[in-house]
């Protein structure tokens, strides 16, 4: 992958196209377990390639390219989020705007959902996407602590969700 990094940066558009194309099933589902929809998952994507054509000659270290992309599409997410809740909050929502919910790990998902953003965030990266705590807390801009002690929490607050006859009891 490095090889093709360096070849993009010098703007070879077949090199930044295969590089792009390899990243694509990690692209989807971290923006599909951000936003929800397949519509708006795909708009973030478009954004992401976009930015990293314009920015790859900003990237320092061709290793970190995937982490780099990730947090990129991340924010694009974000932005998407919160362009979605200005027009939630205007009423101005798109006419007949319908989504499919895709089925394949349905229960995995809606757990995922149910938590607070940072958690969720975090254990999608982690055990989503299979980044390292390192990785996870270099997209997240954050200690890598944060990072085990948020997967930490998340773990018992779903373990509260499926098991809550099972809490742990002070003595």
């Amino acid at each position: 992958m490095e090889n093709l990094v360096n070849r993009a940066k010098q703007r070879d558009a077949d090199a930044f196209t295969q590089l792009m194309q390899s990243q694509m099933q990690h692209m989807y589902k971290t923006a599909r377990a951000i936003l929800g929809h397949d519509e708006d998952a795909a708009d973030a994507i478009s954004d992401t390639i976009l930015a990293c054509w314009e920015k790859l000659p900003e990237l320092k270290q061709n290793r970190y390219f995937r982490t780099w992309m990730t947090r990129i599409l991340i924010n694009k997410c974000s932005d998407l989020l919160e362009k979605t809740k200005r027009l939630m909050l205007t009423g101005d929502l798109p006419e007949g705007a319908s989504y499919e919910v895709g089925y394949e790990n349905l229960e995995w998902q809606e757990a995922v959902k149910s938590l607070d953003e940072r958690y969720r965030l975090t254990v999608m990266l982690y055990y989503g996407e299979g980044f390292k705590t390192s990785e996870v807390a270099a997209i997240l801009d954050i200690p890598e602590s944060t990072v085990r002690t948020r997967l930490a929490r998340a773990r018992e607050k779903l373990a509260e969700m499926y098991y809550p006859e099972a809490r742990r009891k002070t003595i």
